[in-house]
This record gives C-alpha cells, structure tokens and sequence, in this order.
C-alpha cells in the first residue's frame, strides 16, 4: 500500500502530465484555452501548488526525523523495503544535487540501520557497515560525479587542453601503440615509413612504421573536505562548497603533476623529460631574467606540425621581464612585447604570434619551469569517469564536522618519449615541449 508521500509524489506527476497533456492540445490545434479549459487549468494550478507546498512540509519534516538515532518513519520504511526489492532503486527519485546526497550520507553514517534508500542503489562494492558508521560505503550519484569530473577538467587549463581517453568501468588503465619516431630525416618518418618516386613499371620499395608501447594505470588523487555541523543544513550551500573546492584542488594538483610528476603513483611531467628540449641560457645572463634571445631559440625548437597549437606557459614573476625586452634598432629599441592596447589594457597578449597564459603550477622565476613554450594536446590523459566519495562522522567529531573523501582515478604522460631530430639534420633536436634551463 502507498504510503502518503509516495500518493502526493504520484498526484504532482498526474497533475504535471495532465497539464503538459492540455497543452500540446491546444499547441497543435493552434487555438487559445476554452472557458472550460481553462478553468480546469487553474483547478489543476492550484491543486499542483497545494501538494508541492504539502511536499515541502513533509520532506522537512523527514530531514528532521530522519536526524533522530533509530528513527524510521513510515515512509522511509516504505521506500527502504522497495529499494531492497529492486536493486539500483530506479523507481526512486534521484537526489536533486550534491549537497542533499552529502547529508544523505552523513545521516545514514548516524543511523545505519536506517540509510536513505536512494543510496542502497549506489552503494560502492566495499558496502557500508552496520558496525562501524564511517565506513560511509557510498559512491556519488553517477550524474554528481560524471559531473564533477568534467568541472575538473573545465578548470584545469592543461588537461582541458590534453588529449583526454576516458576508461570503461572494467578496466584501470591502457595500453596503446605510439609512433616510435626520433627523427625526421628519411627513413626515419614514422619510425621508418619511407616513399620513393618510382618510375613507370619500376619497382616498389617497402617501409614500415615502429611503435612503441604507451602504457598509462589510473592513480588516485585523494583529498578530504571538512563541513561544518551549521553548513550541513542547507544542501544547496553545502553541494556549492564541496564542488567548488574539489574542482579547483583537484584541478590544481592535475595540472601540476602534468608538469612535475615523477610518473611513479601519479602522472608524468613534461619537466625533464626525455621528449622535452630544454634550451640553454644566454653567455653572461643575468640570473632570473628572461631574454629576447631565450623566447626566440625557444619558438625554434618547437616541432613545425606544433607550432599552430602551441602556447606560453608563463609564472606571473615573468610578467615584468617581458614588458621590458626590447628589440635593437640603431642606437635604440623599440619594444617587443606590447599587450593589445598598450599598457592600459589587459596584459594578456602573444609572443611570436602565439597566446600567454599566465597558471600558477609554472616554477619561480630563473628556474626551469618558469616559462615553457607547450602543445598539449601531444599530451595524452586517462580517467575512470567519476569521481567517488564516502565520509566519516567521527574524525573530527570534537569540532562537530563531517569529513567527505573524494578520490579520482586519473593518470598522464607525453605522447612522445624523445625529442626528435629534425629532417635537415643538425643537432637542434625539436619537441611539442620546450623549456628555458636555469638562469642562476
């Protein structure tokens, strides 16, 4: 038998359809709402305000009883005894946002026995223990999480810009075949893909391309979130909060081992790597300084085919130097870098005809990192999806918090492993990543 909530969920439905039902009438007759019509129309209106306004009163009334150690009211029992019966609980209403899962899950760690059963349908495969309550074995709504993971993409400005692979449920990382090329000179293309001019009836040539195996294993990215007992009930702020803070550190982290990882539990940055070229300092440079003869050497070891993508990764401690370069002209200068409206302007601009973007993961100025000429999208990332969560109610129990654990499988590498010699020869290797060396 229905309970009341479950009769008020199922009349805001028929009211809903039914209304949505009249219009699509009158839409495709194109003609206005009958007097009979319309009166119907604001019985239904009114009739559908009366049972939202009645929901609302209830669901409070819920949240509150729901907060009670032991308590199970009729139509949490209800719900409880129909998500038990259909796994994944699809009949159910999904959560309306984060924020109302996160206290979902913090009220079902304070009363185990009694869990809401929208979570049963998400339950993570560890499952949530009646014996120990911070086990909190739930993961995100799958909508909540594909979600978030998008935001952190959205807000990493390097992996927004890499070539991204998500990874299916069954699997924890790739294997897949790169080129195998270290130079660009004939018969090496391709790690040896080769054409001839042949003439008629002459005899063809074989070639074949080398690859080398990429391989990328997700890796964890952990974080812990600290909600107060006050922000716990508003689910809208809540939801707010803890997505804005995991989007933007997760973001920060992602970008930042994109550039410095070591490759070992987390992925491997372009810093120092061996497809990386690193170009020398000027004789006699001063130290922290960065040269109109740097940026230069820098743009020509970039690959030609990189070129068009490539963009300067700059620390903001760069700013001033390349405000000051200048360009000899006799016994002058005249500026080289000029920001698009001069100096009252925004400072965004280009160098050589290619964008600056100014992010915070680049290094101190004068040390390598702190201006990288890149084409990331020679950069290739692997992600599980999602992003899952579970939380505590007793790590930090004294100051009256909630704890939420977020963690995010994801992992990265450049796509080519060697910096590559260019067709004319010469030992100006090139690379979609170019570096300026230390300046001390």
């Amino acid at each position: 038998m229905a309970t009341k909530w479950q009769q008020l969920i199922q009349r805001r439905a028929d009211i809903t359809q039914e209304l949505g039902g009249l219009r699509e009438t009158i839409e495709k007759e194109g003609r206005p709402l009958t007097a009979e019509e319309k009166a119907n129309a604001d019985t239904l209106m009114a009739e559908l305000e009366s049972v939202k306004g009645t929901l609302a009163i209830e669901e409070r009334i819920r949240e509150e009883l729901r907060s009670l150690p032991g308590h199970e009211d009729e139509n949490a029992r209800a719900e409880r005894e129909t998500a038990s019966r259909q796994v994944g609980g699809d009949s159910l209403t999904p959560f309306r946002n984060l924020g109302e899962q996160l206290i979902a899950v913090r009220q079902s760690a304070m009363n185990p026995h009694n869990p809401d059963p929208r979570l049963l349908g998400i339950q993570a495969a560890t499952g949530a223990s009646e014996g120990v309550a911070s086990d909190g074995g739930f993961a995100v709504q799958t909508d909540f999480s594909t979600e978030l993971l998008r935001e952190v993409h959205q807000a990493s400005i390097l992996a927004s810009r890499a070539r991204r692979i998500p990874i299916s449920a069954n699997a924890n990382g790739l294997k897949i075949n790169g080129v195998d090329e270290t130079s660009r000179a004939n018969g090496s293309r391709w790690g040896g893909v080769q054409a001839y001019w042949t003439a008629e009836a002459g005899t063809l040539t074989a070639s074949k391309p080398k690859y080398r195996q990429i391989e990328l294993v997700l890796n964890k990215l952990t974080g812990l979130y600290y909600a107060t007992d006050e922000l716990l009930q508003d689910a809208a702020a809540l939801g707010a909060a803890a997505g804005q803070a995991f989007t933007e550190e997760f973001a920060f982290k992602v970008d930042d081992a994109m550039l410095v990882g070591t490759g070992a539990g987390m992925p491997l940055g372009i810093i120092g790597h061996a497809g990386t070229v690193s170009v020398a300092k000027e004789t006699n440079q001063p130290a922290a300084t960065v040269l109109k003869a740097n940026l230069e050497k820098m743009y020509a070891r970039m690959m030609a085919s990189s070129t068009p993508r490539a963009e300067w990764y700059i620390e903001q401690s760069v700013w001033p130097g390349l405000f000051s370069l200048v360009a000899e002209v006799g016994v002058g200068g005249v500026p080289v870098f000029l920001p698009p409206g001069g100096l009252s302007a925004a400072p965004f601009g280009m160098i050589l005809g290619r964008p600056i973007t100014p992010i915070e993961q680049c290094k101190a100025l004068g040390t390598v990192g702190d201006i990288i000429f890149g084409d990331f999208s020679q950069y290739i990332t692997i992600d599980k999806g999602g992003i899952a969560q579970a939380s505590s109610i007793h790590v930090a129990f004294l100051t009256d918090e909630e704890v939420f654990r977020w963690i995010m499988r994801f992992d990265g590498q450049p796509i080519r492993n060697s910096a590559v010699t260019p067709a004319s020869g010469g030992t100006d290797t090139r690379s979609p990543f170019v570096t300026l060396a230390t300046r001390a």
